[in-house]
């Protein structure tokens, strides 16, 4: 395959990222400064590489991520300064002769004892983007430089340029679009009804005098009831709140199915794997970190966004289960809806919690506002 075939992605890539830029069209400075910041994780990365060996096993995942971000911004620079990123990376495989691994699959390479020169030099190249960030033309001069030498430790490093920049694509997507409904998984469309999580429900959350705190679904009781557990109360006493907006917002829930015992019993493989106790450890862990760290940010009040890197670490939490096929933006939603309704159910010591799962939604009603009996 010759280079201009190879790198005919790139022009896919380029229509689909840009609307994922959200800076200013008009600064560079920001780009130059994430560009700097993530050529440094990258460094940072190779050295933690080298330091632990096969005790870092995340190494390749984790360089790849990073080299993946840098091109982000790497391209972002060249949307500012009218530069063809195509055409860039054309000459570059020329110069470099980088043009088989931009074509094809690389083979598995060990990591190359000059990679640390490399990035030295990709490090001091970016930083003296940073310094000319008021001449244009000095940035547009040396914009082939800089795709030379990150082209040049991406070769040492043993990694495929075409799986990072599709990784970067599906990542970065993920993150920020809303995804298309139609374009979202159902894990229980194959299931019985009686198996399914249920498509609306409302839920009831009283607290006692006792300060215990129960749940009542169709007039039955389920679950244990809760208290905060901490010396500080904190609220987290209703906690399940989460687990519902796992339910209807990302279709996934193992807690929640075991409340309501709607595991998926018919396929056993399901049962073991999607919604057995380590599944329930793993979200209930997920949502008790979670929580931990949204009491430093008055649990979301006032935040339209989840950072990026909480979302990742969700991410790399739930890997190997069905959820980690929903985009980060689901995510997101689900975190952002969870913590509206946990501060009114906090506010009000309850209420009814309605879960929309159609509409991938979760909301609030007080009790005593409507029909309740």
């Amino acid at each position: 395959m010759d280079n201009i075939g190879g790198i005919a992605f790139l022009r896919q890539y380029e229509l689909s990222i840009e609307k994922t830029d959200r800076f200013s069209k008009d600064e560079i400075t920001p780009i130059l400064m994430g560009l700097y910041g993530e050529v440094g994780s990258i460094m940072a990365t190779s050295k933690k590489y080298h330091r632990e060996s096969k005790a870092y096993a995340g190494y390749r995942a984790a360089v790849e991520e990073e080299f993946g971000d840098a091109f982000w911004y790497f391209s972002a620079l060249c949307r500012r300064l009218a530069i063809n990123i195509e055409n860039v990376f054309e000459n570059t495989c020329k110069a470099t002769q980088f043009g088989n691994s931009v074509s094809e699959p690389s083979k598995t390479k060990s990591v190359s004892k000059e990679l640390d020169a490399a990035l030295i030099d990709l490090g001091f190249a970016t930083a003296q983007l940073l310094k000319e960030e008021k001449n244009s033309e000095i940035l547009q001069n040396n914009v082939s430089i800089l795709a030379r030498l990150y082209c040049n430790a991406l070769e040492l490093t043993g990694l495929d340029f075409c799986k990072v920049v599709e990784g970067n694509l599906a990542k970065t997507l993920g993150r920020f679009t809303t995804p298309d409904p139609r374009s979202l998984e159902d894990f229980d469309a194959l299931y019985p009804e009686d198996e399914q999580l249920p498509r609306y429900f409302e839920i009831h959350i009283i607290q006692r005098k006792s300060g215990l705190s129960y749940l009542k679904w169709n007039g039955v009781f389920i679950g244990d009831p809760l208290t905060d557990n901490i010396s500080k109360p904190d609220g987290f006493r209703f906690h399940d709140v989460f687990h519902m907006a796992h339910a209807a917002v990302l279709h996934w829930s193992p807690t929640f199915r075991a409340l309501i015992k709607q595991k998926r019993k018919s396929n056993p493989a399901t049962d073991r794997e999607q919604d057995g106790g380590r599944s329930i450890v793993v979200e209930e862990g997920l949502t008790a970190w979670l929580f931990s760290y949204a009491q430093g940010l008055d649990n979301f009040d006032g935040h339209d966004r989840v950072s990026f890197d909480v979302l990742k670490i969700i991410q790399k939490f739930v890997q190997g289960y069905e959820v980690e096929r929903c985009p980060l933006k689901l995510w997101e939603d689900a975190i952002l809806q969870g913590y509206e309704v946990f501060r009114q159910v906090k506010k009000h010591n309850g209420g009814i919690v309605i879960g929309d799962r159609r509409n991938r939604t979760i909301s609030y009603r007080p009790i005593g506002d409507g029909n309740e009996s």
